[in-house]
């Protein structure tokens, strides 16, 4: 059976979701979050990981 879920790459090293070797984020799924007051039309403005944590 193939695979049907889609990989997430990421490459911020410090969220403790992160392999950074493999640049996948270990987590089944993400949560996608509008930036509060962004209105730029710019998705590296707009959005940002909702599921992000600190690695400390």
């Amino acid at each position: 059976m193939q695979d049907k879920n889609q990989k997430i790459r990421c490459t911020v090293e410090s969220c403790e979701y992160n392999n950074f070797q493999d640049r996948m984020c270990e987590l089944k799924q993400i949560e996608v979050r509008a930036c509060p007051g962004c209105n730029s039309g710019i998705a590296e403005d707009e959005s940002m990981c909702g599921s992000y944590k600190n690695k400390i």
